[in-house]
């Protein structure tokens, strides 16, 4: 089984994160996507040794298996180009396909860098969105997990302005039912839910905001007549307590930032970020793309690990 893998923004620290990783055997077959000019460049700033085999078989030490994307411009170690942005999506283009036609059974992401790619597709917001268009899928969830603690977004890279606006019925309803889906799909039988509400202290009763009584608690009403196990809306400020947490699957949080906080505070570097709801397996790194950091070999792979420990861990559940 070979999982891709995107290392993302050529000037930040996706390359190196893949030069290292080649540094010790692996049992992951990994398929990079990427210049092999840029890994072999970043491996000699980094004084390690690398070759490139263009294939799609398992890589032995020191060893990267390659699918060749040509950059679009020179790469200078942590300065951002913009004639790079499009090579950036050419590699997650190029990888979808591998993953839609099976010949990778997951795809494994690296940090991009929003800003520059959005000089070359105007309202790019994320791999998430993108992924989903590529895959012409109609909704996608973007989840966050670590150890003891898996966190979902109702809405994803929106700006705050708009997030009212998104905390619709209709789009809620099929935002718990991927999550129940997949969860179960990983093995966890009628997963528990924690519904954070989206106004402070989940609205007081409507002193705070009219959202919770008018969409979000009646939903969860609904669905639990239907045989969900949700639990809420709970007030976000004491949704994450060790208390709060336990027995809980996954706690739904209206906003980026309303839950990623506690998630990455929790488990940073070793958590994985999952879109649920795609027609295959896609994982990433959790962290940004460090461009300060490029080619001084000052980085963490642990976030890498957990990332291709999920993605595994999900393709031998899909297998059984």
């Amino acid at each position: 089984m070979t999982i891709a893998f995107t290392p993302g923004e050529p000037s930040g620290i996706g390359p190196d994160l893949a030069v290292i990783f080649a540094q010790k055997k692996s049992t992951n077959k990994l398929l990079v996507f990427a210049d092999p000019d840029i890994l072999l460049s970043r491996a000699k700033l980094l004084n390690l040794p690398l070759k490139i085999v263009e294939s799609e078989q398992a890589s032995a030490k020191y060893q990267l298996c390659v699918h060749p994307i040509k950059l679009g411009g020179p790469v200078k170690v942590g300065v951002l180009n913009i004639d790079n942005a499009q090579y950036v999506l050419n590699t997650l283009d190029k990888a979808t396909d591998f993953c839609l036609s099976e010949k990778c059974e997951a795809l494994v992401t690296g940090p991009i860098h929003k800003g520059v790619i959005n000089c070359v597709n105007p309202g790019f917001t994320g791999h998430t969105e993108y992924l989903a268009s590529l895959a012409d899928t109609e909704k996608t969830v973007m989840m966050l997990a670590t150890q003891g603690l898996r966190v979902a977004l109702a809405t994803t890279h929106l700006p705050l302005s708009q997030v009212v606006q998104n905390i619709k019925k209709e789009s809620l309803e099929k935002t718990i039912r991927i999550i129940h889906q997949s969860l179960e799909s990983y093995g966890i039988s009628n997963p528990r839910i924690v519904v954070c509400g989206l106004n402070p202290h989940a609205g007081e009763d409507g002193c705070l905001g009219m959202e919770e009584i008018e969409i979000i608690n009646p939903l969860i009403n609904q669905l639990n007549q239907q045989g969900f196990n949700l639990f809420g809306s709970v007030p976000a400020d004491t949704a994450f307590t060790v208390d709060a947490l336990k027995g809980v699957d996954c706690v739904l949080s209206m906003y980026h930032d309303q839950g990623l906080p506690v998630l990455k505070t929790m488990g940073f570097k070793k958590a994985v970020n999952i879109t649920l709801g795609l027609p295959f397996i896609r994982t990433s790194v959790d962290h940004g793309t460090a461009l300060s950091l490029a080619g001084t070999g000052n980085i963490s792979l642990g976030s890498l690990h957990t990332a291709l420990e999920y993605a595994q861990d999900f393709i031998n559940k899909k297998n059984a």
